[in-house]
């Protein structure tokens, strides 16, 4: 039977989660040092996304965003609040804002209940097969690529030496772990996305009984959307985009899969824009303007000035059934504090709270092969053409059910 659109993302996320855990310690990442003595830290992850990633309004709105040729913006926001008190009876925690936000008077943040590794499915199996892995911009892929990982081996714990490092810091800020106290938005009793055409600008509050209360205003509004789209030329497929105002770099990346004959993903392919051998999970993040500016000096992440990549031919030659293009654009990061930080800080300065805002866009889009025929042949310059008198099966036919 053949699998979903859906169903075949879902194993190539699971295949690269699984490798991502394998190798958590290579990767670890430190947060930010904290001043000692504050009692409350905040964070503000505000996202605008784009084509598969903020697919909403019907059939023919998702389909021109699968392929690249739709633009509505969607808006993503996730807050954060990590304190030192311990956790009191009653917790509560609200973030107000003002009535543009369009998330009511205010949001409240929840402390999460934490699930116990038995509550994983049952039905849960490592997969199967290869991971494949290319990175660099370019027509073709250089000596050396691409680099070949057998599942079964990594589950058994052989991973191949040197192949990840922790040159891309993961800094997610208060977490569970980090905090005494800690409590987050989306969550269970409140998580509707932010309305299209909302906006953060102005003052915001946070209020609770145990942390102090936290004022900022934010001059800073969600970023302009990601509108992205491919070419093949030789083989090769052309990633381009429009320049996004206030981005302070871009990072590429594909997943892919070949598959089958009975529907099953057999290799699963990984391409990263980087020119060294980076799949950081801090790159997947919220990044900070300093550490993107690293980045680039690195060539890990591209420029603000760079709008268009490319991906090698050999990755689509391994990955011929499925092929998807993500990108993002990193964007500024807001901070505050109470009292405010000196322009000379002391070493032994301490701020009774601190909170920051950080910014991206993203979008996601189908590019060629098989799985994005049909339909999504006609509708973007991303899928080859069709052969005449020869069915191709397509996203529409797998996600209606229906086959050649």
């Amino acid at each position: 039977m053949r699998r979903s659109f859906v169903s075949v993302s879902s194993s190539i996320a699971v295949s690269i989660a699984l490798l991502s855990s394998s190798i958590a310690v290579a990767q670890k990442g430190k947060d930010a040092p904290v001043p000692p003595g504050t009692k409350a830290r905040y964070a503000m992850d505000v996202g605008t996304t784009t084509g598969m990633a903020g697919m909403t309004g019907g059939m023919g709105s998702a389909m021109g965003m699968m392929f690249g040729g739709g633009n509505r913006e969607m808006r993503e926001l996730r807050l954060r609040i990590g304190s030192t008190a311990t956790t009191p009876a009653g917790p509560y925690a609200d973030h107000y804002f003002l009535p543009p936000a369009k998330l009511g008077k205010s949001v409240p943040l929840l402390i999460p209940e934490i699930r116990r590794s038995e509550d994983a499915p049952a039905e849960f199996q490592r997969p199967k097969g290869r991971l494949i892995l290319f990175w660099g911009c370019g027509a073709h892929a250089p000596k050396g690529q691409p680099v070949i990982i057998d599942f079964a081996k990594v589950a058994a714990g052989q991973v191949p030496p040197g192949l990840f490092s922790a040159t891309v810091p993961v800094d997610r800020g208060p977490t569970v772990s980090n905090s005494r106290t800690y409590a987050e938005w989306p969550n269970k009793k409140s998580g509707k996305p932010p309305a299209a055409g909302s906006s953060l600008l102005g003052a915001h509050r946070i209020a609770s009984n145990y942390a102090p209360e936290i004022n900022f205003t934010l001059a800073q509004d969600y970023m302009a959307g990601l509108n992205g789209k491919s070419t093949s030329v030789n083989g090769a497929n052309i990633l381009s985009w429009n320049s996004v105002p206030n981005a302070t770099g871009y990072h590429a990346w594909a997943m892919g899969a070949k598959m089958e004959g009975g529907g099953e993903p057999r290799d699963f392919v990984w391409w990263s824009s980087s020119a060294s051998k980076e799949f950081g999970g801090g790159l997947w993040d919220w990044i900070s303007p300093a550490v993107v500016q690293r980045l680039i000096g690195q060539k890990i992440v591209m420029p603000p000035t760079q709008t268009s990549c490319a991906i090698p031919a050999e990755v689509k030659q391994y990955a011929p059934d499925f092929l998807m293009g993500n990108l993002y654009a990193y964007g500024p990061e807001a901070n505050f504090s109470y009292p405010p930080k000196p322009v000379n800080a002391p070493a032994s300065w301490t701020p009774d709270w601190t909170a920051r805002v950080r910014y991206r866009s993203f979008t996601s889009w189908m590019i060629g092969g098989p799985m994005a025929g049909g339909m999504g042949a006609a509708m973007s310059e991303d899928s080859e053409q069709p052969e005449k008198k020869r069915c191709k099966p397509s996203i529409m036919g797998a996600v209606l059910g229906k086959g050649c």
